[in-house]
């Protein structure tokens, strides 16, 4: 088949990898535009772009499709399928239409629960014990389109979203491939979403990083894990803000933000019900260490509070 892929971060940068090694002709990579990063805000290609120019395939970078001229390039392919992936532009129906076999997108939850931008961060949040990927033909809607197939994977209690993410990028793109094995008769079986079980997975927001002590130890033990490695959870600690990377649920109970013990196996801080024991943070303006490194060039006494 004649394929065209739209993704732009590492996960679908993976699913696109799986399929060239499978074999397909990628006949164009739609991608978003670069975009400045790093400390010098220098323009940078994403993972898809960098990965479709090592294999010399054509990329396009269009800002939206909304008008005839953004869309003419996709419709010129006249392409059996497209493959979508964390694309991140919004795709009108009439380019939904254009491949002969529709648009099929790599989501990464089962579906209905967590359609829509984050839900791998929102899995975690939620204690959700299990995940997987959902392989589904796109329509105009979020998220809304029929399932061609259903794969799940477990929330191991350390997952964070980094672990998640890597996981569900591999299950992706194995589950990609083997849809375009079969794809007419996964699309003569596919399933309406059903109505019972819907959620949404909105964007983070910047004020959901700050921790908030009197919330049970294992709220905020699943707020950190979901919160690595972006934005990191936060709090504050004599005026200055500390990222928190790493923790583990403790029984030990005290007064919400405060420190009950600081050794060498971490920070034990109390929480609303239990306790946590940091192990990995990050004062502003220096590296990630490991809590007893921490400890060893900052003075933390027990008592001190935190938030």
């Amino acid at each position: 088949m004649k394929i065209i892929f739209a993704g732009t971060p590492d996960f679908a940068a993976c699913a696109l990898q799986a399929l060239i090694n499978a074999g397909h002709e990628i006949t164009l990579v739609l991608t978003q535009p670069d975009r400045p990063a790093g400390r010098g805000m220098k323009l940078t290609a994403s993972p898809v772009k960098a990965l479709a120019e090592k294999h010399a395939i054509a990329v396009y970078q269009p800002e939206k499709l909304r008008t005839a001229e953004q869309q003419a390039p996709v419709a010129a392919i006249e392409a059996d399928v497209m493959i979508v992936a964390a694309y991140g532009i919004i795709l009108p129906q009439i380019v939904l239409d254009m491949p002969k076999l529709g648009c099929l997108n790599i989501h990464g939850s089962l579906l209905p629960r967590w359609r829509g931008a984050a839900p791998i961060h929102r899995a975690i949040l939620a204690g959700d014990t299990t995940t997987g990927i959902t392989i589904m033909q796109m329509n105009a809607g979020l998220d809304t389109g029929e399932m061609l197939s259903i794969h799940t994977t477990p929330i191991n209690a350390t997952d964070t979203t980094a672990s998640l993410h890597d996981k569900l990028a591999t299950l992706g793109a194995e589950a990609i491939v083997a849809a375009l094995k079969d794809l007419p008769a996964l699309q003569q079986t596919r399933q309406v979403q059903p109505e019972a079980g819907v959620s949404y997975a909105e964007k983070l927001r910047k004020e959901e990083s700050q921790i908030n002590w009197q919330k049970p130890a294992t709220e905020l033990d699943r707020m950190i894990r979901a919160f690595n490695p972006f934005p990191t959870a936060q709090t504050l600690f004599d005026g200055l803000a500390l990222k928190i990377w790493q923790a583990q649920v403790n029984s030990e109970n005290g007064p919400a933000g405060t420190i009950l013990k600081t050794n060498k196996d971490g920070i034990l801080v109390a929480c609303g019900q239990g306790s946590l024991l940091i192990t990995e943070l990050q004062k502003a303006g220096s590296k990630r260490v490991a809590a007893s490194a921490f400890l060893v060039g900052n003075a933390i006494e027990v008592g001190q509070k935190l938030g």
